[in-house]
């Protein structure tokens, strides 16, 4: 089984309508003007509360989301119109993936190509859209009789489904019976550079505790924000961890006097709806440009002619005593917090976010740009997070 370009199969395809039934790790669905759908990962009312760009593409980017589908069909077809990131100076980012998976086990890849082009110009801060046209993944090949597929959206491209074709009828595939996992945090939960959309660090740590993920995770989105609190809050779930620290630090975005009862509020919120839902907070992972420096962060461009983009923060480590934020104070704060509040809440729980990456690791596997991870240690915070948070005394245990 692997991916083709499209081609006239022998027998013919049939169209099956691409709804919310055949999604999964999607809060709303999107009709759009084209027929389509397009995936979201905040609701429409909570997108109408923000008017900031970058937490509009990023919600609209279905990192966690993917077409869940029963069928005998050997062939499946999806036309897709991507929304494609080029930063100006910079070599061409490589197109999203899309992961097929056949019962459960990894059975291929593609690419679209083609689609809607985001060009942003990090030294001017303007941003412009090219439309383009649709494209269409192909997977071939697949094996005879009735199985369960999972077709993973780019977690990185906002990507409108437009029509989904097989050679045998297509089915929503049933539930799983596993719990359901909602996460939220910021660009390193959405995914930052990993390489695919299963192998970010929620998806790859979701498929090893044996639970169905729902990512909340927004790139420069992980904000404390009341109506992201209340999307949690309503949302369905067994288990919940919110990822707090790297955005509010690199954006610069409050001082400590407004931190901590922001906190309170964000997980008041979220109690609201779930008061014994196991709810476990984490720190941000080890970044050394932010440890003891506040933001805000900036494109560091020295390297661009080389095609290499870095992030430098352009804080003072003495403005600390003024309440500016740094991953020090905010992990100092998140701990005393969770431990005042567990007195009386035995469901939650802290996690130190530099057990998923510390020290030794960024020595071994240091931040290719100083804020995101690569492809390697997304997999190895998977790994670490499914063996701390799964494990019988762990916060998720079973």
């Amino acid at each position: 089984m692997h991916p083709t370009s499209p081609t006239t199969s022998a027998t013919p395809l049939r169209t099956t309508p691409v709804t919310a039934e055949l999604l999964r790790g999607a809060i709303e669905v999107e009709r759009t003007g084209r027929g389509g759908v397009l995936p979201h990962r905040l609701p429409a009312w909570a997108r109408a509360q923000c008017a900031d760009g970058q937490l509009a593409m990023a919600e609209s980017q279905p990192a966690g989301v993917r077409l869940a589908l029963r069928t005998p069909a050997t062939v499946l077809e999806l036309d897709t119109v991507p929304t494609k990131r080029a930063y100006v100076g910079v070599p061409p980012r490589p197109d999203g993936r899309y992961d097929l998976f056949v019962d459960g086990r990894p059975a291929g890849q593609a690419t679209a190509a083609g689609g809607n082009t985001l060009t942003i110009d990090m030294s001017a801060g303007t941003m412009e859209t090219t439309t383009g046209p649709a494209a269409t993944v192909r997977f071939d090949g697949l094996p005879e009789g009735v199985k369960d597929i999972e077709i993973w959206l780019p977690h990185d491209e906002t990507t409108e489904l437009l029509a989904l074709r097989a050679d045998a009828p297509v089915e929503p595939a049933p539930a799983t019976g596993r719990r359901v996992w909602l996460h939220h945090g910021s660009s390193i939960s959405q995914g930052s550079n990993a390489a695919s959309p299963s192998g970010t660090w929620p998806v790859h740590a979701a498929a090893l505790g044996g639970v169905d993920v729902v990512n909340l995770g927004f790139g420069g989105g992980a904000l404390l924000d009341p109506f992201t609190a209340r999307t949690v809050r309503d949302t369905p779930a067994d288990l919940i961890s919110v990822k707090i620290g790297i955005n509010l630090v690199n954006a610069d975005l409050m001082r400590l006097r407004a931190f901590g009862p922001a906190v309170h509020g964000f997980l008041d919120t979220i109690r609201e709806g779930h008061p014994e839902t196991p709810l476990l907070v984490i720190s941000p992972v080890l970044c050394p440009i932010h440890e003891d420096t506040p933001g805000p962060s900036a494109p560091d461009l020295s390297g661009i002619a080389e095609g290499r983009v870095g992030f430098r923060a352009t804080g003072d480590p003495a403005e600390r005593a003024q309440g500016k934020l740094t991953l020090g104070v905010v992990r100092e704060e998140l701990a005393r917090i969770v431990a005042a509040r567990a007195a009386g809440d035995p469901y939650l729980r802290y996690l130190d976010g530099r057990a998923l990456y510390g020290e030794d690791d960024s020595a071994a596997l240091p931040l290719p740009d100083d804020l995101h991870p690569d492809a390697a240690t997304h997999r190895l915070m998977g790994e670490r997070f499914a063996a701390l948070a799964f494990a019988p005394e762990g916060p998720f245990a079973g």
